[in-house]
């Protein structure tokens, strides 16, 4: 490695890093990108914001005297560069293996992240809160957040650049400003800073006056007054300033150079400030720069050909959503898609292209995603927003005051339930059937492959009030799909086969690890559909008939599908009962095969629970 990287491989550390002259920089920057480059080429994994932020990483590390002073990274797929350059080059090609680098910055594994980060929009809030713990505690420390990836279009950072401009709390945030989260960035702010900056005029005239002034300090001074009265009227300084943060730029991102400088002059200043940093995501690596959207995350690749896209490859429950909403708009025109920021992951980007006019992308800003459905159920319109189950939990308040309580008319399309693989413990969609189910009024659907996630879809449509159906990351056992847009009854169960002695009751997707179960035990298998309302006529008969009920769901035990059917039958007849779901702790990133296995969620775990349960009883 030494031979290739000869300024990284000395690099175990930050402080080895700023043991390097500063005309070393711009080469340590170029050996990490080429760096990222082939190590996620070999594993696999998020790839174009981190390339995008090679730069600002090096400068940053080498101005701040971290892990002392705090970088607080915006959702975690920028840091890669990051955990190259603070201890951990050599795991790099283990991230998102199991046992291996945690997919985004986690405090249990490194000093150097402060704040675990899955999610959007909190490193704002998260470094505030810092800061101020440490004016209270007369503890003197830099504190940085790099807010990027579409963070600036979601509610929660406003919130918090808000509250810091009532404070004097020593934060500077770094607005990485790439114009992308996974998809385009949306909404009004995105457009104006994206205009602004179409002719780099501002920036080419910050740097050009600076430095032919320079020798001349009163002129130069004079004139760069003179210029933020002028660019006040246009930049986004404007804004910042009003809500007292002090704004500098925009700068160049991949100028490392000038980076350090300006983070060195801004840590002479004290209260909040705020860095504007335009980058480009996928920088370095043409592929990644022409397609950001694809290169966000990517599987293993050949870095000398790029990502293959090849064919369809296997049908995702994703695709199955994708392709009924588009049969259901073209049969209804009141059917309206929402999605936080979510168009590809979510399956909406045939819907954008069919109908664009009743497609909404909303930033990343699940809250106001769930009221803007409100609204359009108010006004007779049909709203599905489609949302990863770990996302849904943001618009939580939101999902009960605006919706449930008015008893209102939207489709919750869920995807991500369950187990999610190597994105890990921050997107696990482990606890929707619990936090849904205490829900009046709501009704909550479970497929177990892609022919029922369609007629669930189809069912929860066409319900008149709030409804949702969480369906898992990937394909389903290849059922073949009816064309039929016709609802399932309500509640009602569906009987896979007959048995004897032990009834399984199966909520969703793991079906096809139980029936080879039922079939050695001459079992029954009742693939149950609805977690509210129950179908108890189907429990009831169950409970009466056999000696055993195995309740299966890849959601949390607690309070999930099998705390419904035990409840149900506390209050009708006693009955034994095996419930079989996610532990009461995370389950760390991995294949989702790995962790079905460290669930216990397996063919092999739930044999081996049913065999524990019956030897004990």
């Amino acid at each position: 490695m030494s031979e290739k990287f000869p300024f990284l491989s000395r690099i175990e550390s930050p402080s080895d890093l700023r043991a390097l002259d500063r005309e070393d920089l711009p080469a340590v920057a170029m050996e990490l990108r080429e760096f990222l480059i082939q190590s996620v080429a070999r594993c696999g994994g998020h790839f174009g914001a981190s390339l995008g932020t090679v730069e600002l990483t090096v400068a940053l590390h080498y101005a701040l005297n971290t892990p002392e002073d705090r970088i607080v990274w915006d959702v975690g797929h920028q840091s890669y560069g990051h955990k190259v350059l603070t201890g951990r080059r050599d795991q790099l090609e283990s991230i998102r293996r199991s046992g291996g680098l945690a997919p985004f910055p986690s405090r249990d594994e490194s000093p150097y992240d402060c704040f675990g980060a899955g999610h959007s929009s909190t490193s704002v809030g998260a470094a505030l809160g810092m800061a101020l713990a440490c004016q209270q505690l007369g503890v003197s420390r830099e504190t940085v957040a790099v807010l990027g990836d579409g963070g600036l279009t979601a509610g929660m950072v406003y919130e918090a650049l808000n509250h810091m401009g009532e404070t004097n709390a020593d934060v500077l945030v770094v607005l990485n400003d790439n114009r992308m989260s996974i998809s385009p960035n949306v909404g009004a702010m995105s457009r104006y800073l994206t205009r602004l900056l179409a002719g780099d005029f501002y920036t080419t005239v910050h740097k050009g006056g600076g430095r032919i002034l320079s020798p001349v300090p009163r002129l130069r001074d004079f004139v760069l007054r003179v210029e933020d009265q002028i660019t006040g009227l246009l930049m986004p300084s404007t804004l910042f300033k009003e809500i007292g943060m002090q704004y500098f730029g925009p700068v160049d991102g991949h100028d490392v150079s000038g980076l350090l400088q300006i983070v060195e002059m801004l840590r002479e200043r004290s209260g909040p400030r705020l860095l504007h940093v335009v980058t480009h995501k996928g920088k370095g690596y043409e592929p990644a720069e022409e397609d950001p959207v694809g290169y966000h995350a990517v599987p293993q690749f050949d870095p000398e050909i790029g990502v293959q896209k090849g064919g369809p490859g296997a049908r995702t429950y994703t695709k199955v959503f994708s392709d009924w909403l588009c049969d259901q708009a073209a049969t209804d025109s009141r059917l309206m898609a929402i999605t936080p920021a979510m168009r590809e992951g979510s399956g909406l980007v045939r819907f954008a292209k069919e109908y664009p006019e009743r497609y909404f992308d909303v930033g990343i800003a699940e809250q106001h995603a769930v009221t803007l459905a409100a609204g359009m159920a108010c006004e007779q319109a049909k709203p599905v927003v489609a949302i990863y189950s770990t996302f849904l939990q943001r618009g939580y308040d939101q999902l009960i005051h605006d919706v449930v309580v008015q008893d209102l008319d939207v489709l919750f399309a869920i995807d991500r339930a369950g187990l999610v693989g190597a994105d890990g413990r921050t997107h696990v969609g482990a606890f929707d059937l619990s936090y849904l189910r205490c829900l009046p009024n709501m009704v909550i659907m479970a497929p177990s492959d892609e022919n029922e996630c369609r007629r669930l879809l189809s069912t929860g449509y066409q319900h008149s009030g709030p409804a949702a159906v969480r369906y898992p990351r990937g394909g389903g056992p290849g059922a073949a799909e009816e064309a039929s847009l016709e609802p399932l009854p309500l509640g009602r169960a569906r009987m896979v086969r007959e048995g004897r002695d032990i009834a399984f009751l199966v909520f969703g997707s793991l079906l096809d690890q139980v029936q080879p179960i039922a079939e050695e035990k001459n079992a029954t298998l009742a693939d149950m559909r609805f977690i509210k309302p129950l179908d108890s006529e189907c429990i009831e008969r169950l409970a009466a008939t056999h000696s055993l009920l195995v309740v299966v769901e890849d959601n949390s035990i607690i309070g999930g599908a099998g705390a419904a059917v035990m409840e149900h039958l506390a209050m009708v007849r006693p009955c034994r009962i095996l419930r079989l779901g996610l532990p009461d702790h995370y389950i760390d990133h991995g294949t989702r095969e790995e962790q079905l296995s460290a669930a216990g969620l397996d063919s092999s775990g739930i044999r081996k629970s049913i065999a524990l349960y019956c030897a004990e009883a």
